[in-house]
């Protein structure tokens, strides 16, 4: 039996441990905020934060993940960060399609955990995983840097 939190909540899992956490939340949770992309951990669609840092659902076992919190982009609004990321998304209107956007919201929510004021490289750096086939870097770049602005200024 493998004890797990997500998104405030704890749940029993008792299945194979290989099972990517990916497929235990949209198919056993019904969170299908997380998407698959590529299932390689290579392009972000499914980054998820596993206890507060972003991490690749689709490579991650649901058996290494014991005792362990998840939080995923049905939950990032409740803390303050997620929400001025995801107000900041809003009014740069940064998705196209929107697909990626989930793991490009919560790769941003952990770089502005951990960076308050970052730079155009630290952006870049920070979301060079995160793969967008619409190309709309220069709006995610832009709304990471408004919503930084929101945070200090909350």
């Amino acid at each position: 039996m493998i004890n797990i939190v997500v998104n405030g909540k704890q749940h029993q899992f008792d299945g194979d441990g290989e099972m990517p956490l990916l497929w235990y939340l949209r198919d056993e949770l019904g969170l299908t905020g997380t998407k698959f992309g590529c299932g390689m951990a290579l392009c972000g669609a499914c980054t998820v934060h596993l206890d507060g840092q972003p991490a690749r659902a689709c490579v991650t076992p649901i058996g290494a993940l014991q005792g362990r919190s998840v939080t995923t982009i049905e939950a990032v609004h409740t803390q303050r960060i997620g929400a001025a990321v995801q107000n900041a998304w809003i009014d740069k209107q940064v998705p196209q399609c929107g697909y990626c956007q989930s793991g490009q919201v919560m790769s941003a929510v952990a770089l502005l955990s951990t960076k308050a004021d970052p730079s155009d490289a630290d952006i870049d750096a920070a979301m060079s995983g995160n793969i967008c086939r619409c190309a709309t870097y220069c709006r995610i770049r832009e709304a990471i840097h408004v919503a930084a602005e929101e945070i200090k200024h909350a």
